[in-house]
């Protein structure tokens, strides 16, 4: 049996995205999971473009990313307030982000920073090279995936798959 699960960083300028596959052995099988990625990137707005056009941006990739790879579980980073301007536009993108899974009727979870860091490295104030180095690691990549908000995603999805 095989599954995809999406990991989503979100952000106006840089939303990260990161697919993985889990092909599950048959109940008869001892063989271990295989979990590999499917695809990571991100969807970029630009800079000095006016927020409702990068917010359109969000949701027309998202939405063709979905209809895409249809992922049969969905995670996301939990908003982590720590500058009040950012914080406002990133909750506009999570938005975004809410109403193109709801018209996918895609449910989702979603990790802290930590809940996401306790997953992969079994520390919640692991620094982000520990991470991206258990992402790395847990998907068998010879390097870590890039940008960083690509890696985040992954390390998004694959907390997903070991909650399960």
């Amino acid at each position: 049996m095989s599954r995809c699960i999406l990991g989503l960083d979100p952000g106006l300028a840089t939303l990260g995205f990161g697919l993985i596959e889990v092909q599950t052995p048959s109940a008869s099988s001892r063989a271990d999971p295989i979990v590999s990625p499917l695809d990571f990137g991100i969807i970029q707005t630009p800079a000095k473009t006016p927020i409702g056009d990068r917010l359109q941006i969000i949701y027309d990739d998202l939405h063709s990313l979905l209809t895409q790879f249809n992922p049969d579980h969905v995670a996301i980073e939990k908003l982590f307030f720590y500058r009040m301007g950012n914080t406002i536009q990133v909750a506009q993108a999570r938005g975004v982000v809410m109403l193109v899974l709801a018209q996918h009727q895609k449910t989702y979870v979603e990790f802290t920073p930590a809940q996401v860091k306790q997953a992969l490295t079994g520390y919640g104030n692991a620094d982000k090279q520990a991470v991206q180095d258990a992402v790395a690691r847990e998907l068998k990549l010879s390097t870590i995936p890039k940008p960083d908000d690509a890696a985040d995603a992954l390390a998004i999805a694959l907390a997903a798959w070991f909650q399960q």
